[in-house]
């Protein structure tokens, strides 16, 4: 049976060979539908649809794209989409999301796709954990917010964002200001300074060695600095030169 990983990253003629291979009943006339393809690949509907979906040598398979059931692939596309924004690591496990991530910045035109998908499947996600505050909901949440960041997926307007939302409780949940400092999407030097970063997040920053003590100082100069933020980063300082 045919691997996720395998689909998503097979060549064009690779993909050939696996879809003839596996079409129903070979010598049968009636042609296989999408969902029994999945299962004789061993994936569920939602996994097929993302593993060829992601696949940039689809584009150029217009036969293959019949074969599977669909017209054109836009159409493939649109349920590709449907899928990717809306499940839950129901019918794509934990392991395949993370796969489409490590995959998608291969390919210029799929990683800007992927930019409008990530909102909306984070939004879905998001409101899960809110509604259930299911622990193993939120270790894949915390596992994929990882790869967006560390993959190459997230990208500056994506970053700001997330960082737009000062008071989030996932940016919290997340320490994502420090994924976004170590994925070196936006200068450290800019974060840093900006007021909506937050005080405690400043600290984290400070402690995990990625704010360098001259920063701290300049920071501090600014007579501006809340009293909350100058108390946290002068103990920070004090830390930092002892």
């Amino acid at each position: 049976m045919a691997k996720f990983e395998e689909i998503l990253t097979s060549s064009g003629e690779g993909l050939l060979k696996l879809l003839y291979k596996t079409s129903l009943g070979a010598g049968s006339k009636s042609a296989a539908s999408p969902r029994e393809y999945a299962r004789n690949l061993g994936l569920t509907y939602a996994q097929m649809i993302c593993a060829l979906g992601f696949n940039s040598n689809i584009r150029d398979l217009p036969d293959v794209i019949k074969i599977i059931g669909f017209e054109s692939y836009n159409s493939l596309a649109q349920e590709r989409n449907k899928f990717f924004s809306n499940d839950i690591y129901d019918r794509l496990g934990i392991k395949d999301v993370l796969a489409v991530y490590l995959h998608v910045p291969t390919d210029m035109q799929m990683l800007e796709v992927m930019q409008y998908l990530l909102i909306n499947r984070l939004h879905q996600i998001e409101g899960r954990i809110e509604a259930t505050v299911n622990s193993i909901v939120i270790e894949r949440y915390k596992k994929e917010m990882h790869a967006i960041y560390n993959d190459g997926v997230a990208q500056i307007e994506f970053a700001e964002d997330r960082l737009s939302k000062t008071h989030s409780g996932f940016r919290a949940l997340l320490n994502e200001v420090s994924m976004i400092v170590e994925a070196r999407l936006i200068p450290i030097g800019d974060i840093f300074f900006r007021d909506t970063i937050l005080p405690e997040e400043k600290r984290r920053l400070i402690s995990k060695g990625l704010i360098p003590k001259e920063l701290v100082e300049q920071r501090l100069a600014d007579d501006m600095v809340s009293v909350q933020e100058r108390k946290v980063l002068g103990e920070q300082l004090q830390l930092l030169e002892s």
